[in-house]
């Protein structure tokens, strides 16, 4: 454990985007045979337009966001209650027995998303945040890492959260207006000329999902192409440089 904690901080030092944040996470999960993983982190109370760096399906979390689930979401109102991990799952009786939370957990049980553990982050530097390694049932080897490790993986996610914060906490910002890690990256191989089907393979995702990113970057800029949304992101970018 200490080996694979050495090598986590190490990744998590030299992380400059979402990209190398999540490399990060996925290996030292996958060492600890935790299938996937997701860091949610709200940029205001309303608890819109949230930071999201994961190895779920993208295609869920497209529509988890699209849909904006965090605000029904159980685990995300647990993780806002209580400062300490706590463990959830369709096979795990709990108190979310609202239509549209069992709604939510149905879907994303059809993604392989069936029970997990959550960190609350409550750091008194900005709203709460919660990382969350999640399985597609009661795994033993999932179980068994949870119960041996949930201290350390208690730290990992504070130190992961603390990373992001300060590495990340601007660069989604053109002009003051947020953009989402994945509105950003789309407009920024927009701006190396890629198309959205290039784009959706270089991400791994889908050209509709892609053209969607992009519409919201240009809706959110105030703009009618995507060429002027580039011209703005460059405009900022050299803002900053200087």
């Amino acid at each position: 454990m200490h080996r694979i904690f050495q090598d986590f901080i190490d990744l998590l030092s030299t992380a400059e985007d979402p990209h190398d944040f999540s490399q990060a996470m996925a290996n030292a999960a996958a060492s600890l045979d935790l299938s996937c993983f997701a860091y949610l982190a709200f940029q205001s109370a309303e608890r819109h337009k949230p930071r999201l760096i994961s190895t779920y399906p993208s295609s869920w979390t497209a529509h988890y966001l699209r849909n904006n689930y965090q605000l029904i979401d159980p685990v995300v109102e647990e993780a806002l209650q209580t400062p300490e991990p706590f463990r959830w799952g369709v096979e795990i009786s709990s108190r979310f027995t609202l239509t549209a939370e069992q709604r939510l957990f149905d879907e994303a049980a059809q993604f392989g998303i069936r029970s997990g553990f959550t960190v609350p982050i409550h750091d008194g530097h900005g709203p709460v945040a919660a990382l969350t390694f999640a399985a597609d049932g009661r795994r033993p080897q999932f179980e068994k890492c949870i119960e041996s490790h949930q201290r350390v993986l208690q730290l990992m996610a504070m130190y992961f959260h603390a990373h992001v914060r300060r590495k990340l906490a601007n660069r989604g910002s053109v002009d003051g207006i947020h953009l989402s890690p994945r509105e950003l990256e789309c407009l920024e191989w927009a701006s190396q000329g890629k198309s959205a089907w290039e784009i959706g393979c270089i991400l791994g995702i889908s050209r509709n999902t892609v053209a969607y990113y992009l519409e919201n970057a240009k809706e959110k800029l105030g703009v009618r192409t995507v060429v002027q949304a580039v011209t703005r992101l460059a405009a900022a970018n050299k803002i900053k440089q200087n």
